[in-house]
């Protein structure tokens, strides 16, 4: 919902009248937030304030929050379950946000949490990950709540497919895999699914799955191990940040553009890697878009408006990043 100066001016009676009309129309009792025009205030539970996917998220929050006269702030998750859970459970407490936005962390974790938060009348945005132990649906899994999410199964089949597509023609293709973290959840049904779509073609062989993580550092060090014990390998897959390490290591060794890079991320950097030809592919989402909408679409609720509750990230954006994929495409945030 955009408001102009001329909205703003309407007389309060009129505005009373069309939100309750409003809220009618959709199905939706507004809240006494809604009703008393009384001001939004959103909570970002992000992956963690030194993730650079999250801190593109976060840049989408606070544009959206700016543009719908709320105010916002980012809750640091630092990669902990614990951590995010201890926020929603002192978020609760404080009742100092009435639209949560939220990248889970675990996604079962956090539920107890998110279903009191329903129950008291917030409303909670799952961005990016889902709410809930099922990780191949955008469909909201605690009743009430909006999911704007990148189903994490679908990105896996779609890395998998980008990494045959890296094999080219080769009739023997050695292919590993770097995978985020596992011990999210999320991240196992990537895998998962990413190893799953790579088993579908018989010229594809498996070098194991190692543990690439999100920094550029540690990629560096993976990227290292994996060619000495495996200096045949054709294609590496992993988050951005990992690959760009493993660029690192490729230039050195005098091998980038011998060896075939996937990246899962639409920062500038991947993107770019692409665009010049040193990378073969990057999954490409524009998280600082999807941070928009999402939050966008939480103060609207609350608000009394009716919005999409289910929306899959996958359907909305470009995805499959080839550089003919890209062509005209920018990334968003860097890494």
């Amino acid at each position: 919902m955009t408001w102009n100066k001329a909205g703003r001016r309407l007389a309060g009676g009129a505005m009373m009248v069309a939100l309750v009309a409003g809220a009618a129309a959709c199905g939706h009792t507004p809240s006494a937030n809604a009703t008393k025009a009384k001001s939004i205030s959103v909570g970002f539970f992000g992956f963690s304030s030194a993730n650079s996917f999250a801190q593109a998220a976060w840049a989408g929050v606070q544009k959206a929050s700016k543009q719908l006269h709320a105010s916002a702030q980012f809750l640091n998750g630092n990669f902990s379950a614990t951590t995010q859970v201890q926020q929603m459970k002192d978020a609760l407490v404080s009742k100092k946000y009435n639209v949560w936005v939220v990248q889970a962390n675990d996604g079962a974790a956090v539920v107890p949490e998110v279903q009191r938060a329903v129950k008291e009348g917030i409303t909670v945005v799952a961005e990016f990950t889902p709410i809930g132990t099922h990780y191949n649906t955008d469909k909201p899994q605690v009743p009430g709540i909006i999911s704007f999410i990148d189903v994490p199964t679908h990105n896996g089949k779609m890395l998998g497919k980008l990494g045959i597509g890296a094999c080219g023609h080769l009739n023997a293709c050695n292919v590993a895999y770097l995978q985020g973290d596992p011990s999210l959840p999320l991240d196992n049904a990537r895998t998962k699914a990413v190893l799953g779509e790579l088993h579908t073609d018989p010229h594809v062989h498996v070098m194991g799955s190692y543990v690439g993580g999100y920094t550029q550092s540690q990629g560096m060090t993976v990227g290292q191990d994996l060619l000495q014990a495996h200096p045949n390998v054709n294609v590496i897959i992993g988050s951005s940040q990992a690959i760009e390490g493993v660029q690192i290591v490729l230039q050195h060794d005098h091998l980038l553009g011998k060896i075939k890079l996937v990246g899962n991320g639409g920062s500038i950097q991947a993107v770019d890697a692409v665009h010049s030809g040193k990378w073969y592919a990057t999954y490409y989402i524009p998280e600082t878009t999807e941070g928009f909408d999402a939050t966008k679409y939480g103060i609207e609720h609350e608000r009394g408006k009716k919005v999409p509750m289910a929306t899959n990230a996958a359907n909305v954006f470009p995805v499959m990043g080839t550089k003919k994929d890209l062509k005209g495409i920018q990334g968003q945030y860097q890494d």
